[in-house]
């Protein structure tokens, strides 16, 4: 049997070597990053067309089945099988894949400087990012949609494979990672909802937990910046005012914290604009930071703790 303490050591060294990792190299565009390939299949099934109506939510069903083990059984056959020495270097690599830090980052200050250069130049690098219509949006307005992925993306791409990382190891990273992009491909209320239905109420199941760990991380945050009753009283009054139930209160707390208002034009509001988000931007990738730092020690404390307690119980 492989004592404890050894599983708890390579659990956290692939975490933290995970981090730096991302922190590094950021998340290489490859085709065959495990992230595209799920891509691709779900492009392949996701298609309405392909189902005559009233099957498309069962077809829905069934696929999200099929692309979760199909992505997420080989990271649990590399983590149950793999030789030490090959572990400690591919572990951290097929953690990584199931988050992105550095990405988000990336991809908001690219909007960041091409609206430098002009608000046409900001609206067609922002549509990388959202699917609204951008043809329109007023420089305030693009920034808006650039932090507010960012922010989403706090709890989708950092915090919740951090957590399922803590709790269930690789394979449950990568769960989510699947359960998660199948949302992003097909979570519409369009041509796509019957299809897509069990993809976004996996996601939106999923995400519960770590979307309101992200609201406590940000709300802890901004304790120590002397900002927590706004970052509170915002996410008590605007979390609902964007549809679904977990991306509109870690907006919200963020909005508040900063001092922003995130707006979305005929659709929602978030937040008190006591500032603009031309200033206020900084501050929100210095959040993004701190919270995932807080939830990369929460991660490493419930592995000790886990560890502890199977160790203790003689499993």
């Amino acid at each position: 049997m492989v004592p404890a303490e050894f599983l708890i050591l390579v659990s956290l060294y692939v975490l933290i070597a995970a981090l730096l990792l991302d922190r590094l190299v950021g998340d290489p565009h490859s085709p065959l990053h495990p992230v595209s390939l799920v891509g691709k299949c779900i492009a392949w099934w996701g298609r309405p067309a392909r189902y005559p109506a009233r099957f498309q939510r069962a077809a829905g069903i069934f696929f999200w089945c099929i692309t979760v083990f199909a992505f997420a059984f080989p990271f649990f056959l590399f983590y149950t099988f793999a030789p030490w020495f090959i572990l400690l270097i591919g572990a951290p690599v097929l953690l990584k894949c199931c988050f992105a830090w550095r990405s988000l980052e990336d991809h908001t200050m690219a909007v960041v400087r091409a609206l430098e250069r002009g608000t046409e130049a900001g609206r067609k690098e922002v549509r990388m990012l959202v699917s609204r219509n951008t043809s329109s949006l007023s420089d305030e307005h693009i920034l808006s949609a650039a932090y507010e992925s960012m922010t989403e993306n706090l709890t989708d791409s950092i915090v919740a494979p951090l957590f399922y990382y803590a709790l269930f190891g690789l394979t449950g990273a990568a769960v989510y990672r699947a359960a998660n992009t199948m949302d992003a491909m097909l979570g519409y209320r369009d041509e796509r909802e019957r299809l897509g239905w069990c993809s976004a109420r996996m996601d939106d199941a999923l995400s519960f937990l770590p979307a309101r760990l992200s609201v406590l991380f940000l709300l802890l945050y901004f304790a120590v910046r002397g900002r927590f009753t706004p970052s509170y009283r915002v996410m008590r009054r605007d979390g609902r005012n964007r549809p679904g139930f977990n991306g509109g209160i870690v907006m919200a707390a963020m909005a508040g914290g900063i001092g922003i208002r995130f707006e979305k034009p005929n659709v929602y509001s978030i937040g008190d604009a006591e500032r603009p988000l031309g200033g206020g931007g900084k501050e929100i990738v210095r959040a993004v930071r701190a919270v995932t730092v807080m939830a990369a020690i929460a991660a490493g404390g419930t592995l000790i703790l886990l560890g502890s307690w199977i160790n203790s119980m003689g499993i």
